[in-house]
């Protein structure tokens, strides 16, 4: 109760930035214990270990979020701008939505690619505490196209999801509900790296023990 109640506080002031990178901290924390097996949920402790590192995992999740928000943001600016030099053309007008239209699904098609990748680019950095891993494509494919990694990701999704949604009934309450939502969504997320984390923790067993064949691990695709 005390590690949600100060996680929902922290995410509540997220807009500080320095709470945003303390949440991150104690999420990499949660991978941490998982991989290596730990039940109990790690606390908020050492604060200044778990800044510092949440700084990195931060750094991280910018440098895969810029290249989604460049290519979105310039294609939906082109839509835009073809449509107002257009004036009233009823032709640039239709070729400028489209355009935006496109930029739009390409952002959202980007996003979801840089939500499945972000959360075992954490885990890698963490578990060799080298920034430079959470961009290793050589350690992240196997892991990013196993059916385990695949499943324990949906599953976070799912509850994440989920507790959007129950967030978004509880904004009908002004204040309190925005409030509460905050508490339902820090949980919501530290139970999805939760999955991953275990999923990452079985993976590197199977990769540890492994002879050369994983007759129980299948491939996502």
């Amino acid at each position: 109760v005390k590690t949600v109640l100060i996680g929902g506080v922290l995410s509540l002031l997220g807009f500080l930035i320095v709470p945003a990178i303390l949440v991150v901290g104690y999420l990499l924390r949660v991978l941490r214990a998982r991989m290596h097996g730990e039940e109990e949920p790690p606390v908020f402790d050492e604060w200044g270990d778990m800044l510092r590192e949440g700084a990195y995992g931060f750094a991280i999740a910018i440098v895969y979020g810029i290249v989604p928000a460049i290519i979105g943001t310039a294609l939906i600016a082109v839509g835009v701008g073809g449509a107002v030099a257009g004036g009233d053309s009823g032709a640039s007008a239709f070729v400028g939505g489209l355009v935006v239209l496109v930029g739009v699904l390409v952002l959202f098609a980007l996003s979801l690619v840089v939500a499945y990748v972000l959360p075992a680019a954490l885990a890698n950095y963490v578990d060799t505490e080298r920034f430079g891993s959470a961009f290793s494509v050589s350690d992240l494919r196997p892991v990013l196209l196993s059916g385990k990694y695949a499943a324990a990701w949906a599953v976070g999704l799912v509850v994440v999801v989920v507790a959007a949604f129950v967030g978004t009934l509880l904004n009908v309450v002004p204040i309190l509900g925005t409030v509460v939502a905050a508490f339902v969504t820090f949980y919501a997320i530290v139970a999805a790296y939760y999955c991953v984390g275990t999923a990452w923790g079985e993976l590197r067993d199977i990769e540890m023990h492994d002879d050369g064949d994983s007759p129980d691990e299948q491939p996502a695709v």
